[in-house]
Order: C-alpha cells, then sequence, then structure tokens
C-alpha cells in the first residue's frame, strides 16, 4: 500500500481552475466513498478556497486518482492533470506538516488551515475512509503543527503595511472599535487597509476621494460613508484615524488643516498614516503635539523587521518539521515490516512444532531423553538456518558480499 498527496493549490492553479475543483461539504462524504469503492483503502480531502488535496494510502497509481478527480468535477484529465501534484510517502509527509503550520498557505502562519484539516480527518473518520495510515498522518501533523506554532513566532509577526498600521494604530488608542476612521483615497492600498482596519469593527468608517462615485463604491462594501475631498477642513476633526494615499502632486492635509482639526477635537490625538509618494501629509504635520504620523518608509521598517522574525521563524519551523518526517517514516517502515515479521515467526513456530512432535512421539517409543534432545536442538537449528545458508551459498559477487553482510548483522556475528 503506497501513501501519497495528489492536488493543486494557489501555487499551481489559478482561480478559475481552483473553484471548479471544489468539494462540497454536501457532497464530500460521496466522494469519499467512491474513491474507497475503487481507487484506494484510505482516503481524507483537504478542500479549501487555495486547495483541494487527496491523501491516500492506496494500491492504485496516482494517474488513476487524477483520472477520477478529473471525471468527477467534469474536467479533461489532460487539462487538470496540467495544474495538478503528486507527491509520494516522504515528500506527502511533509507537506501536510507544512500545509497544518501555515507554512504553504498565501498568508504565511495563518491558523484556519490547521482548522479545516481537522475537518478533513474528521470527514473521512465520518465517512469510514481514515484507517490506520492516514489516522496516524493526521494525529502526527496536528501534533508538528502545534508543536511549530508553541515554539515558533510562525504567524504572529506583521506581514503587511496594511496590517502593520493597524497594529501601530492599537498602540495609540485602547480600543479600535470606538474609533471613527477615515481613508483618502480609493486605490488597491486604500481597499487593503480598509479591508485590515474593518475587521476591527471600528465605530464608524468614511472614504473620501475626488471622484465620489469610487468613495461610494469602497465606503458601500464596508458600510461606511462616502464624503467629497472638498469637505476635509470641515470633516476631519471628526476622526481618530486617517490613511491617506492618492495619486496628488501636492499634500492633501497641511500642517494649518491638521491643528484646527486638533483645537476642534480638544487635543483628543489623530493616528495618521501617509502611504501615499509624494506625501499626501505635509510632513510638519507630524510635529504638531497629539498628532502620530507614520509615512511609508514608517511602515515599510516594520514590515521589513518582522520580515525578518518570520524567516527566522520558517527556518525554525521546517527542522522540526524535517525531524517529524524522520520520525513518521521509521512508523510507517516498521508497520510496512509487520507482515514480514509475522510470517518469520510463523515458520520459526511451524519448525519449532514439528521438532517437538518428532521428540514427543521418540520418547512415547522409550528412547533415551538425552538423545531425543540433542535431536531436537539438532532438528531445530537445521531448520532455521537453512534457507539463509543456501542462499549465502547460491549468491554471489555483488550480491554475495551484500547478502553476507546482512547476515552478520541479523545474526550479530562480527
Amino acid at each position: 500500500m503506497a501513501l501519497f498527496a495528489l492536488g493543486l493549490n494557489h501555487h499551481t492553479a489559478p482561480l478559475a481552475v481552483r473553484e471548479r475543483v471544489v468539494f462540497h461539504v454536501e457532497r464530500l462524504r460521496d466522494a469519499l466513498s467512491e474513491i474507497r469503492s475503487g481507487l484506494a483503502s484510505e482516503a481524507a480531502i483537504l478542500s479549501t478556497c487555495n486547495r483541494t488535496e487527496l491523501y491516500l494510502a492506496a494500491e492504485h497509481s496516482p494517474v488513476a486518482v487524477a483520472d477520477w478527480l478529473a471525471r468527477y468535477h467534469s474536467f479533461d484529465p489532460a487539462e487538470l492533470a496540467r495544474y495538478l501534484y503528486t507527491l509520494p510517502r516522504e515528500q506527502a509527509v511533509r507537506h501536510a506538516f507544512r500545509v497544518a503550520s501555515g507554512l504553504d498557505s498565501m498568508v504565511l502562519g495563518e491558523p484556519q488551515i490547521l482548522g479545516q484539516m481537522k475537518e478533513a480527518a474528521r470527514a473521512a473518520e465520518s465517512a469510514g475512509t481514515l484507517g490506520t495510515v492516514l489516522h496516524k498522518l493526521f494525529q502526527r501533523t496536528f501534533a508538528v503543527a502545534k508543536e511549530v506554532r508553541s515554539t515558533t513566532s510562525v504567524g504572529a509577526a506583521t506581514v503587511s503595511m496594511a496590517a502593520a498600521a493597524v497594529k501601530l494604530a492599537a498602540r495609540i488608542f485602547p480600543s479600535l472599535k470606538d474609533q471613527k476612521v477615515l481613508f483618502i483615497g480609493a486605490g488597491e492600498m486604500i481597499e487593503l487597509c480598509a479591508t485590515h482596519f474593518a475587521a476591527q469593527a471600528p465605530a464608524r468608517l468614511a472614504v473620501a476621494n475626488r471622484t465620489t462615485e469610487r468613495a461610494e463604491r469602497l465606503a458601500h462594501r464596508f458600510n461606511g460613508e462616502a464624503i467629497e475631498l472638498k469637505s476635509l477642513p470641515e470633516r476631519l476633526h471628526e476622526y481618530d484615524i486617517v490613511v491617506s494615499c492618492t495619486a496628488s502632486s501636492l499634500p492633501i492635509l497641511g500642517k494649518g488643516l491638521v491643528e484646527r482639526a486638533l483645537r476642534a477635537r480638544r487635543r483628543r490625538p489623530i493616528f495618521m498614516v501617509d502611504l501615499a509618494v509624494p506625501r499626501d501629509i505635509e510632513p510638519e504635520a507630524g510635529e504638531l503635539d497629539d498628532v502620530f504620523l507614520y509615512t511609508v518608509d514608517d511602515l515599510a521598517q516594520i514590515v521589513s523587521d518582522n520580515r525578518d522574525a518570520r524567516r527566522s521563524a520558517v527556518d525554525q519551523a521546517e527542522v522540526i518539521i524535517e525531524m517529524q518526517v524522520g520520525q513518521f517514516m521509521r512508523w510507517m517502515q516498521a508497520r510496512e515490516n509487520v507482515p514480514l515479521i509475522r510470517a518469520l515467526r510463523e515458520q520459526g513456530e511451524q519448525a519449532r512444532r514439528q521438532e517437538l512432535e518428532r521428540a514427543l512421539r521418540l520418547l512415547q517409543r522409550g528412547d533415551d531423553p538425552a538423545a531425543v534432545l540433542e535431536a531436537l536442538s539438532q532438528g531445530l537449528t537445521n531448520k532455521l538456518l537453512h534457507a539463509p545458508t543456501q542462499a549465502l551459498n547460491e549468491a554471489a559477487g555483488d550480491e554475495g558480499r551484500a547478502l553476507t553482510e546482512i547476515l552478520s548483522r541479523l545474526f550479530r556475528i562480527k
């Protein structure tokens, strides 16, 4: 029985392909039953927005499974094959450990994938397709992911400017849920920042842009308000957090405007992030008391520092994973040797019974007990050593030397 993983993910397939190869929850049990009935004795399916992967212990080749996967999702097998990867044995184990630890995710270290893998294991168990090998694999996978997350800082560091802006704002205000946030601009960076801040459920969110229509579209996404750019002098004081990123060649917020807003706020602090190049906010505004102004360079340094920390954490995680892969493969090897060990013991037991029965007959006939025991021991020794002795006599050349070394190790002959 071979262990392997087969699938596609955000590294190998575009969204248009990934969304066609999703296994919906309501059909997952039937899909697993199909696999079990003709392709694999053990199977589990991990299906998320970023990946669809099948973990299998099977007698059939991965090609047969890939063909089934294509047919199941109404794909031409040759077309789908362009996006698939097949990972045998050790590679499959390593991949499962890395996926669960968040090392193979779009966002490095994200925690959701571990829960999704646990769901995949539960679904397989419920469908009766989680056998000894996959059960051991998933249990080991969850333990490795826990070790990686508890002993390294993977998933803990800030990895984008938008996330860094939220982190910095949280240092200024006890709770972002009580703050009002203003975004100036409506481009991709502002959209990303709005997504991160909206996740903190602020009290109010507004978007100001030269094109009102774009401001309204973005504000609508986050249940916010669209305001005209020209109204900023009258409205700026309403907001505790201001994030700006436009293509303006001149500053949009000058020191004087910010100073007036502070007076209207009665010196309550304003947190400002200027991600524009050239800058949207006059640098002198940052010199005012109660203004916390960060530029794109400030945030880039934070992100860079955290990337370094993350890189070190990834290196630590990879060491943990590699060690655990070795342990799992040793378990696999030991399990694969069980039938051979059982056969050896049965053969030895058969030889023992035959010699014992012969000895008992001789004793019942009245033969000398000492002579019977001598014959018993000689007969048993001859039976047990006949096969290896014959193999050694028949082997020659490299085969003979290899067999000599193996037998020396087996029988501990120096």
